[in-house]
C-alpha cells in the first residue's frame, strides 16, 4: 500500500468555474518514505483571478504567470492523474481534500472527460477528530506550525508535502503508525467522488459532535421560547410607573438563554416601568455580560447604552 498526497492550485475559482493550474502530488510508502514527488503545472486557459479564503484580493502563487502559458491544458495530464488517484494500491490523502476534489470535478466536466472514482482522505479532518473539535477548520500552516513542519505556502507540490508530514507526525503522535490504523481508531469513512458525485469525510466523532451541536441549538430554542413566552405574556401588564419608566431593555442571546435568571431579570424591569424588545436597534439599553458581537453593535450604533449584567442584576436588587 502507497499513500499519494495532492494539493491542487487555481488560476481562478468560482461556484462552477476552477481551473487548474497546478496538481502538486507526494507518493510515498507506508513508512512516510518518498517515492515520487512532482509539480504537474497546467496551462489553465484563463486569466488568474486569486483570492484569500475570504474572498479578498491579493493571494499570489509562487509562479510566474505567463510560464503557463507554455504548458498542456488539463486534459494532457488527465490520464496521468486519473491512474494516480485510482491505483487501488493508493491512499489518497489531502488537506481540506473536499476542495481539490471538487476543483477536479468541475475541470473534468469542462473539458468533457470522464468523472473520476476514488476514495480519500483529509489530515485536516484527522486533525478535528483528535481534538474533538469540528467547529472550525484549521489551515495547513496552522497544523504545520504545531507539528514542527516547515513548507512554502501556495506551490503546490509543497503543500503536498507539507500535508504528508503533517500527516505523518500526526499518526506517530497517536501512535498509529500507518493511516489505516488511524483511520480505524477514530472510526473515520473515506470520502468519494463518483459518477461526478461528491460524498463528504464521515466519523463516529463527527456524528457525536453533531447529535450534541443539533441537542444544544434546541435547548436554547426552547431556553427563547420561554423566556418570549413570558416577556409576551406579562409586557402588556408591567407598571405603568416606577424608575426604569421610558426605558427600553434588550438583553444579548445569551442572557435571554439564561432562564429562569433572564425571566427573573425582565420581571423586575417590568415592576419598575421598563419596557423589554427583541430588536436591539429598538432598545435603549443592552444588556450582555460583554461587549462585541452584532446584536452588540447594532444596539450601539441605534444610541443604545451599554450595560454589563452584574450591573444590572445589582442594580435591580438594591431597587
Amino acid at each position: 500500500m502507497k499513500y499519494v498526497f495532492f494539493d491542487i492550485e487555481c488560476a481562478c475559482v468560482y461556484k462552477s468555474v476552477a481551473k487548474i493550474c497546478a496538481f502538486g502530488y507526494v507518493l510515498t510508502d507506508e513508512n512516510f518514505r518518498v517515492l515520487e514527488r512532482e509539480d504537474i503545472l497546467l496551462n489553465p486557459k484563463g486569466k488568474f483571478h486569486l483570492t484569500d479564503r475570504k474572498g479578498g484580493e491579493g493571494l499570489v502563487l509562487p509562479y510566474v504567470y505567463e510560464d503557463f502559458k507554455k504548458y498542456p491544458l488539463f486534459p494532457a495530464a488527465y490520464s496521468r492523474i486519473k491512474a494516480l488517484l485510482e491505483d487501488k494500491e493508493h491512499i489518497v490523502l489531502g488537506h481540506a481534500t473536499l476542495n481539490d476534489v471538487n476543483y477536479l470535478n468541475l475541470e473534468t466536466r469542462r473539458y468533457k472527460l470522464p468523472s473520476l472514482k476514488f476514495r480519500y482522505y483529509d489530515t485536516q479532518f484527522f486533525y478535528m477528530n483528535v481534538k474533538r473539535d469540528f467547529s472550525r477548520q484549521l489551515g495547513l500552516g496552522a497544523m504545520a506550525e504545531e507539528l514542527g513542519v516547515e513548507f512554502t505556502p501556495h506551490r503546490a507540490v509543497d503543500d503536498a508535502y507539507a500535508t504528508m508530514r503533517v500527516c505523518e507526525a500526526l499518526v506517530r503522535r497517536e501512535n498509529a503508525e500507518t493511516v489505516p490504523a488511524f483511520v480505524e481508531r477514530y472510526q473515520i469513512r473515506a470520502g468519494q467522488i463518483a459518477d461526478y458525485k461528491i460524498r463528504p469525510l464521515a466519523s463516529l466523532g463527527l456524528k457525536s459532535y453533531l447529535a450534541a451541536r443539533d441537542e444544544e441549538r434546541e435547548k436554547r430554542a426552547r431556553a427563547h421560547e420561554e423566556f418570549y413566552r413570558y416577556v409576551n405574556k406579562y409586557m402588556h401588564r408591567r407598571s405603568k410607573s416606577g424608575s426604569l419608566e421610558g426605558k427600553v431593555f434588550c438583553f444579548s442571546k445569551e442572557v435571554e438563554e439564561e432562564v429562569p435568571m433572564s425571566v427573573h431579570l425582565v420581571a423586575a424591569i417590568f415592576a419598575s416601568g421598563g419596557k423589554y424588545t427583541s430588536h436591539p436597534a429598538e432598545c435603549n439599553v443592552y444588556i450582555a455580560r460583554g461587549q462585541g458581537g452584532v446584536r452588540y453593535q447594532n444596539a450601539i450604533s441605534a444610541g443604545a447604552a451599554f450595560v454589563p449584567l452584574e450591573h444590572l442584576e445589582s442594580a435591580l436588587l438594591q431597587s
